[in-house]
């Protein structure tokens, strides 16, 4: 596996304006990396803004402060022609199946036409070629090329939402919770799907997700978001084996384990009251409202990421 750190982004921000003088925070400065070849596994409650931050890294949001290096490179402020030759090399896969395929397209449009903006290919035939090799590489085949979404199910859906995303034969792929509003039974085949194209092709994921199994299932790198703010970044390993934020700990003692004994004697750790508003959010720790072990300090001065050993970092002040 590379070591090349493929993407790396520096103090991001994205604010959206909601009101007079009312500023989402939706993004307030965070900073991580993702080595080639790699996985990094975005968690948080809804509404912390992981989907935000996909967005803004494809390009799809403009970044209001921090840098995106992508490949060494800095694409936080790039041409419309660099944000187009981007595309190629960035490209995501949406939550929802039914939402982000174009309904009057047929699937073998859809999946071609990425590759008719950016005229990959000699002709059409060509074209065609290449969309029938992708349907099959996601478990469909080239008669349904011929079909419109809604003949096809959630599961199918996001097959060709898959089949999309690697027409352009991207570098980097940005998950954003894609087996969501899939049923329970397609979820991992839609996952070992996408771990079985990024051994093959090399592809560098960033894995969007509330499911905190999933995430421990596919990815390298594990990064904890609460309302803009990441608490917790490291390895997978380590994140879900010692967690150190309370925030992090809280989300692990709710995941279910299919085993009566342990649930029995398991004891989750409640995080009382409900998720503050992201408007211009206080000053001080964002969870301390939450947290039963917050002082004074917590409320007063905003926690930055530290390394608590190893490369594991978190931002709490009572570690």
């Amino acid at each position: 596996m590379s070591e090349k750190t493929l993407l790396e982004v520096e103090g991001l921000k994205k604010y959206f304006q909601v009101g007079k003088g009312q500023t989402l925070k939706a993004v307030d400065d965070i900073s991580f990396q993702i080595k080639k070849g790699q996985t990094l596994g975005l968690v948080g409650e809804s509404g912390c803004g992981k989907t935000t931050v996909g967005r803004t890294l494809l390009r799809i949001y403009e970044p209001d402060a921090g840098k995106i290096l992508f490949d060494g490179k800095d694409i936080s402020r790039v041409s419309k022609k660099e944000a187009k030759e981007l595309t190629r090399r960035m490209q995501m896969v949406f939550q929802d199946p039914y939402a982000s395929l174009n309904p009057f397209f047929t699937v073998g449009e859809i999946v071609e036409e990425g590759m008719k903006i950016h005229k990959m290919y000699h002709s059409e035939t060509e074209r065609m070629e290449r969309v029938y090799e992708l349907l099959e590489m996601v478990g469909l085949n080239k008669d349904h090329a011929n079909r419109f979404p809604h003949e096809f199910s959630g599961g199918q859906r996001q097959r060709v939402g898959i089949a999309r995303a690697l027409a352009l034969n991207p570098e980097f792929i940005v998950c954003d919770e894609p087996i969501s509003a899939l049923d329970v039974s397609i979820q991992a085949q839609v996952v070992n799907m996408l771990m079985k194209f990024q051994e093959e092709m090399d592809l560098t994921y960033l894995f969007i997700a509330h499911d905190l199994s999933m995430v421990r299932h596919i990815a390298d790198q594990t990064a904890v978001m609460y309302l803009g703010t990441m608490v917790e970044y490291g390895s997978t390993r380590d994140v879900y084996e010692h967690p150190v934020h309370p925030y992090t700990r809280g989300l692990l003692s709710a995941v279910p384990v299919a085993d009566p004994d342990y649930e029995k004697a398991h004891n989750r750790i409640p995080m009382d009251g409900e998720v503050p508003s992201p408007i211009n959010p206080k000053p001080g720790c964002r969870f301390c409202a939450r947290c039963r072990k917050a002082t004074a300090q917590c409320h007063e001065e905003t926690p930055k990421l530290r390394d608590v050993g190893g490369g594991h970092m978190a931002a709490c002040w009572n570690l």
